[in-house]
């Protein structure tokens, strides 16, 4: 079992280096919610409705783009009490991941909370067809890449075990998913930076071709 100490996990991220993306694009913020679940420690994980427009069926985690006057905590809080049901005040913020820029235009600032034994979530339908508690010990699993024509950049696969591809695929395969950039990439950076104490970059890290628009 992976525990991890708020104390600890404030240091590390007050110590790393954050980098702000060096490309300008829409602003949008994404919560990691460190959260305490039958004695296990780990983040909220969701997919996006099928009929959605844009990122239908995909892995994400709670967020969106900045309102106006916003800034990205404020955002990142905003979009998990609307998409999640949980509200968390800013005392809850223990410091942000690097800027991750997206293909589509996005740049997304990752913003890491600590909620403790936080209640259950309860989520918005039209904006979370399913929502999943990732332990810490999957989200220390190692990345796979691979090349795509497309690009000179690995394309990053984070596994994440116990959570089905595809809801009707019972078979022993189908019981860990593979979750790219721009969410893959995030989550890496969460469990090298705060669960290995490491400063680790993923700027060079691409998304898969479908997820480019």
């Amino acid at each position: 079992m992976v525990r991890l100490e708020r104390s600890v996990a404030t240091e590390r991220l007050t110590t790393f280096d954050r980098r702000a993306a060096s490309t300008s694009g829409t602003a949008a913020a994404v919560t990691l919610v460190i959260v305490e679940q039958d004695d296990q420690q780990g983040i909220w994980l969701l997919r996006r409705p099928m009929g959605m427009r844009r990122h239908a069926a995909q892995f994400a985690l709670p967020g969106g783009r900045l309102d106006p006057g916003e800034n990205q905590i404020d955002a990142a809080l905003r979009e998990l009490h609307e998409e999640m049901g949980v509200r968390l005040d800013a005392d809850t913020v223990l410091g942000r991941l690097d800027d991750y820029a997206t293909r589509s235009g996005y740049v997304i600032t990752p913003v890491v909370c600590w909620a403790g034994r936080a209640p259950e979530p309860t989520p918005n339908p039209d904006e979370v067809s399913e929502w999943y508690f990732i332990r810490f010990e999957h989200l220390l699993a190692e990345p796979r890449f691979i090349s795509i024509p497309e690009s000179p950049r690995p394309v990053i696969q984070m596994p994440i075990p116990g959570v089905r591809r595809d809801p009707a695929d019972t078979s022993p395969s189908g019981r860990t998913s593979l979750v790219h950039a721009p969410t893959g990439a995030i989550l890496y950076q969460f469990a090298e930076v705060v669960l290995r104490g490491r400063d680790t970059r993923v700027d060079g890290f691409e998304q898969p071709v479908f997820a480019w628009s």
